[in-house]
């Protein structure tokens, strides 16, 4: 089984321009094959934080594609198979065939139905 993991910022950005966004982290999980997506609001973006989330959704031995937020560095450590995309080169590792763009894509819906205020 691969999952995608990856976590975004859901909110406005500050006075309507610049990329500083106020509001709440969000981590999720797209699992291929099924297409079933896991969201959930987290604190921060650490590895105390995400790390028993990723154990509470993911069973061990799963192959984990993310990009290379530091909070993924103990995966491996951890008993799951965490291949990563660079994405200041890429979006898809030319090499590895790795990317996250079904997670992205899920964030991109989730985004779109909430409602925009002002």
């Amino acid at each position: 089984m691969v999952v995608e993991i990856d976590e975004s910022k859901f909110g406005k950005r500050k006075y309507h321009r610049g990329h500083h966004v106020d509001g709440v982290w969000v981590f999720g999980r797209y699992e291929r094959g099924t297409g079933r997506v896991f969201m959930v609001p987290v604190e921060d973006r650490s590895t105390s934080t995400l790390l028993p989330i990723i154990q509470e959704w993911i069973k061990p031995g799963t192959t984990i594609h993310s990009d290379l937020w530091k909070a993924y560095n103990c995966l491996e450590d951890e008993g799951f198979h965490h291949l990563s995309v660079n994405h200041s080169l890429n979006f898809k590792d030319p090499e590895t065939g790795v990317h996250t763009n079904a997670i992205e894509s899920s964030w991109r819906a989730a985004k779109s139905s909430m409602p925009s205020g002002g």
